[in-house]
């Protein structure tokens, strides 16, 4: 399925910032899907769960500020969810469609989320890759012990290695899924060197003492219909909040785990892709 790139435009503290976003589907399908990654993440995570729904919608996956193509913010302070929320309803405005379906994985479904949340939400389906309205501070501070320390490599093949070794707990992928992942989410310096492709400023939200995240009154607001998808072995979405979060909707919730994967399921299995496109062609 053909993909195409676009930008819109975002505001921060420090101005005018351009968002990066892929497009496949046809263009005039006002059947759409928006699909949003991890908190190092990209766009790119998403190639192969879009092609799979370009056949029935039209798929935006955007690079959040300070990932992928999207452009850096120049206040760190600025790297946090109202920025994100903004920057979304930038996007979702530019998608010109009264609904969207949501794809988020971690920190795109906290965005989704807080977006399914608002009055008059236009997310009419939202699933929510391995995160919920409760994130231990266990978990946040391992995410800190790595966020924005972006080690080089003077090879793509240490690179590929390294992230690997960081998102083992994607689970199983195959070489040419590790390789993909790598080429997205790492970009070349001047001297041929290679590193993350995130600015490390996105850590500025970690620093200082962390505590338990708790958006439950938040997940009560959420009235549209929710598939949650967990990492058995996830250690950001436990299988008690899972099961609280089916409790505690608004309305019907439908939790699916994938055994043997931790934090977070990649998207990229065909059985993994088979579980998205079979909830939402419901």
């Amino acid at each position: 399925m053909t993909m195409t790139s676009h930008y819109l435009l975002g505001l921060s503290s420090g101005g005018f910032h351009r968002i990066h976003y892929t497009q496949r589907g046809s263009p005039d399908n006002k059947r759409t899907a928006v699909c949003v990654h991890g908190l190092t993440r990209s766009a790119r995570d998403f190639d192969f769960l879009a092609d799979e729904l370009a056949s029935d919608y039209r798929v935006l996956c955007p690079d959040v500020v300070g990932r992928g193509q999207s452009a850096w913010l120049n206040n760190n302070k600025d790297y946090g969810y109202p920025q994100y929320l903004a920057d979304m309803t930038a996007l979702l405005a530019r998608a010109d469609t009264a609904t969207v379906d949501w794809v988020g994985t971690s920190m795109g479904g906290l965005i989704g989320i807080l977006l399914a949340a608002q009055r008059h939400s236009p997310i009419a389906r939202l699933i929510i890759n391995d995160v919920g309205p409760y994130i231990p501070k266990t978990a946040l501070d391992r995410i800190a012990a790595y966020v924005g320390k972006t080690p080089v490599f003077d090879t793509f093949e240490k690179m590929e290695a390294y992230v690997r070794t960081i998102s083992a707990p994607f689970g199983p992928l195959t070489d040419a899924q590790w390789q993909h992942l790598t080429l997205h989410n790492t970009r070349r310096l001047d001297n041929g060197t290679y590193t993350s492709v995130y600015d490390p400023g996105i850590a500025e939200a970690f620093k200082g003492q962390l505590e338990d995240v708790d958006l439950w009154p938040v997940w009560e607001a959420v009235s549209c219909p929710v598939l949650v998808l967990r990492g058995a072995e996830s250690d950001v979405l436990s299988a008690d909040d899972a099961a609280r979060m089916a409790a505690r909707g608004s309305g019907s919730v439908e939790v699916i785990e994938f055994p043997g994967i931790g934090h977070a399921p990649a998207l990229m299995d065909a059985d993994q892709i088979a579980v998205v496109r079979d909830w939402l062609s419901s």
